[in-house]
């Protein structure tokens, strides 16, 4: 239900998906689908630094906010739109927020690591599917460590996208596969409801509600393999979009 709630231990031999609808990996799938050569995903300001000095002589873009807010001297903030082909395209990105980028530092523990939203909740699901792992944690990042309704949608339209025969779930799944079964044709409204979701709304910012709601828009499954974000295409050629 949030990242405050991932034990390391329980994700040993399990695949994590890690799900911060708005936003941050839905900025990161937008990333990997504009063409950014590689996106390492921070903890902390301080680890983003690091990554930097790492990299030696190469001049990566930095991006994400801090406590919702841009943070002085970045390059990019934390939204899809910030991001198009012509600033990330062959390029390195570090990215870093409040919650999203944490909780994939948490799940690093598991054997697969991948990276999920509304825009490609189908691919995640095939991808699950097809795997053949035995356990599978659907992570939602939450907002400041507790529940959010964005992230639970979600978790639950990737289970809605899922034949569960022969999946045993556990009690949150089950609320969630409920849930998505409730909203199946109103994503938009689910998003707007949400604390985040009407910040979007008061901010004259309700067209990217209709971005991050597009269930279906993207096949990439983005993976994490040491600490770098790598695209995983379900099939066929990766589309490249604007977030508008």
């Amino acid at each position: 239900m949030s990242r405050r709630e991932i034990s390391p231990e329980e994700l040993y031999g399990a695949t994590a998906v890690v799900i911060d609808v708005l936003a941050a990996t839905t900025t990161l799938l937008t990333i990997m689908e504009n063409g950014a050569r590689r996106v390492f995903p921070a903890r902390s300001l301080e680890e983003a630094e690091d990554i930097a000095g790492r990299l030696g002589g190469t001049k990566p873009i930095r991006g994400g906010e801090q406590g919702g807010k841009s943070i002085p001297g970045y390059d990019f903030g934390p939204l899809p739109k910030e991001y198009p082909p012509e600033a990330v395209a062959g390029k390195d990105v570090i990215f870093v927020t409040t919650n999203g980028t944490r909780a994939i530092a948490g799940a690093a523990s598991a054997d697969e690591v991948l990276i999920g939203c509304l825009r490609n909740a189908p691919a995640i699901a095939r991808y699950l599917e097809d795997s053949g792992t035995e356990s599978a944690y659907l992570i939602c990042a939450g907002s400041k460590g507790r529940f959010n309704i964005e992230d639970f949608l979600g978790a639950a339209t990737i289970l809605s996208h899922m034949d569960l025969d022969g999946w045993r779930l556990d009690d949150a799944a089950r609320m969630a596969f409920e849930f998505a079964d409730r909203h199946r044709e109103n994503t938009r409204q689910v998003l707007e409801g949400g604390r985040v979701g009407r910040w979007f709304v008061e901010n004259g910012l309700t067209e990217m509600l209709d971005f991050f709601g597009e269930v279906s828009a993207s096949k990439l499954v983005p993976k994490v393999r040491d600490s770098v974000v790598r695209p995983e295409p379900e099939s066929g050629n990766v589309a490249r979009h604007d977030a508008g």
